[in-house]
């Protein structure tokens, strides 16, 4: 059964938030294994501690996360008279999406590409390169800004920067849990043995098991995002056809985005860091593969395609004017 966009994106938002918890999860149980391996009896300490560090990490991603981003990324402020379309169209998403117009960023490189960043909507950022200008037309350029426009409505930028920050922190706790299961980390005696041991196997198991399930639902989320702003950008533009053009010239464009790395690829609206393939469906991809978002597109646009007009001199179907005589 097709799904309406508000269900598309009711779901998305669903299961993001659902990952999100058993990553925030999964950094409270390795502080209360590392402190529960030091101190059985201490192990709330270490949970509350671990809660606490993800706060910390949330505010951030919140008030640094952009900056750093722009910076890493090589992008200038676009003037107004420099990129005039790129600037209409970011006015026309963000009306249609009710949110203020974003600041706009160019990359210069030649590969086509774009993602957004900042903080909420009212301190949104959309960065595009110098390829995607050239190589999009109008209405694909449009459909792209929805896509980005939709990330800025959603919230999505802060919420991936936290994501990323908290799973990147889980690998450098597992490997001190690790490292202090190795050299006994100056364990303290308790007078539960048997409670500081169970603790001991959990914590040897979240060492070896916790960065792959961290990078697992890091992955999982940003996929989910990926398709969200996607059933959001055709709520936007009335238009999937466009944006599912556009994905396919970015996807398929041969040119490597020089300005992405590993910290980034996440952001973009197509992964920049490799050669896109069709029909790849690796849980271990930042994004969707091609062939799914231009699936839903396609289930999606069956709701606003147009009928083909008829031509106006055709009556064949009007109904029949009674004889006035």
């Amino acid at each position: 059964m097709m799904r309406t966009i508000p269900e598309q994106i009711a779901a998305n938002k669903r299961a993001s938030v659902l990952y999100a918890s058993l990553l925030v999860v999964l950094l409270t149980a390795l502080g209360a294994a590392i402190t529960g391996y030091y101190d059985a009896s201490q192990w709330p300490i270490g949970a509350a501690g671990a809660a606490l560090l993800g706060v910390v990490l949330a505010l951030v991603a919140t008030f640094s996360g952009p900056s750093i981003v722009l910076g890493i990324s090589g992008a200038r402020e676009a003037t107004k008279e420099e990129d005039q379309v790129l600037s209409n169209v970011a006015e026309e998403m963000a009306i249609a999406a009710g949110i203020p117009k974003p600041k706009v960023y160019v990359i210069d490189d030649t590969a086509p590409n774009a993602f957004a960043t900042g903080r909420d909507p009212q301190n949104g950022i959309v960065v595009f390169t110098q390829g995607i200008l050239r190589k999009l037309n109008r209405d694909e350029l449009q459909a792209v800004m929805a896509h980005e426009v939709s990330h800025i409505r959603n919230y999505d930028i802060r919420f991936m920067t936290t994501i990323a920050l908290i799973a990147g922190v889980i690998p450098l706790l597992a490997d001190f849990l690790k490292r202090m299961a190795w050299y006994g980390g100056g364990r303290r005696r308790s007078k539960d043995d048997s409670g500081q041991a169970i603790f001991m196997i959990v914590a040897l198991v979240l060492a070896i098991l916790a960065p792959l399930f961290s990078m697992l639902l890091q992955l999982a989320v940003s996929r989910k995002r990926e398709l969200l702003a996607d059933a959001s950008a055709v709520d936007l533009t009335r238009n999937p056809d466009a944006l599912a053009s556009a994905l396919q010239k970015i996807a398929h464009d041969p040119e490597p985005l020089e300005a992405a790395n590993r910290a980034t690829q996440h952001l973009y609206i197509v992964n920049p860091m490799k050669a896109w393939d069709d029909d790849a469906s690796s849980i271990f991809s930042t994004h969707p593969p091609l062939s799914e978002r231009l699936r839903q597109l396609e289930q999606l646009g069956a709701r606003y395609r147009r009928p083909e007009r008829r031509a106006p001199d055709d009556f064949s179907d009007m109904p029949e004017i009674p004889n006035q005589r």
